[in-house]
């Protein structure tokens, strides 16, 4: 891996997390895959990812430079906690506030889901991505009918949002600036944004 590229963790390995996987693999971008049941869980599919993926621990993984948190919304707290403090490093928030099977939405109490989610990594870059396409079309090959699919982001650190929408660059995928977290996040935010499961793909 080159000394310019970010390294990548990813907590969750469910299916957003398990897709987000799938789209670094096609380009062969290394990460490392974690869950709450540890590395030997995850040998299996990670196998069936490619071989830039592999299993980690959660503490590994949260100790990347870009760290991609997908998990069911009220496992959310047991999943990050104890993690040390994030340093001024990204997170990426791929969370959506509802869950199977019932799929009630969260109480949020006014507030986007992912500064509730900020609250939670403590000194983390917050960018909401990855969350709001299904996770097949993720995975899926984002070239489409001669362009590229979108995928949306948002935050409040520009930097940050910049190494993000060159990670999304990098994937193949078209990436769209949606702003802070207050108000892109909540466009995004499933349920109650208008852009969750749309499937848009830019030309030209």
């Amino acid at each position: 891996m080159s000394k310019s590229s970010s390294s990548i963790g990813i907590i969750g390995a469910g299916n957003i997390g398990a897709a987000f996987a799938r789209a670094l693999a096609r380009r062969n971008i290394p990460a490392i895959l974690s869950n709450s049941r540890g590395p030997d869980s995850l040998q299996a599919l990670v196998q069936s990812i490619g071989p830039s993926i592999r299993a980690g621990t959660r503490e590994e993984a949260a100790a990347q430079s870009i760290v991609l948190v997908a998990v069911n919304w009220s496992k959310l707290p047991g999943a990050l906690a104890g993690l040390p403090d994030f340093g001024g490093r990204i997170v990426i928030d791929a969370n959506n506030p509802i869950e199977a099977p019932l799929f009630k939405p969260a109480e949020l109490h006014g507030r986007a889901s992912s500064e509730v989610f900020a609250g939670l990594v403590p000194g983390a870059r917050v960018v909401k991505a990855f969350n709001h396409l299904r996770p097949e079309l993720l995975a899926a090959d984002p070239a489409e009918r001669g362009g590229q699919r979108v995928l949306f982001f948002a935050g409040d650190d520009a930097q940050a949002k910049a190494e993000v929408g060159a990670l999304i660059g990098r994937l193949g995928f078209a990436g769209i600036d949606l702003g802070t977290l207050a108000v892109g996040g909540r466009l995004t935010q499933f349920p109650g944004g208008p852009l969750p499961t749309l499937e848009l793909v830019r030309f030209g």
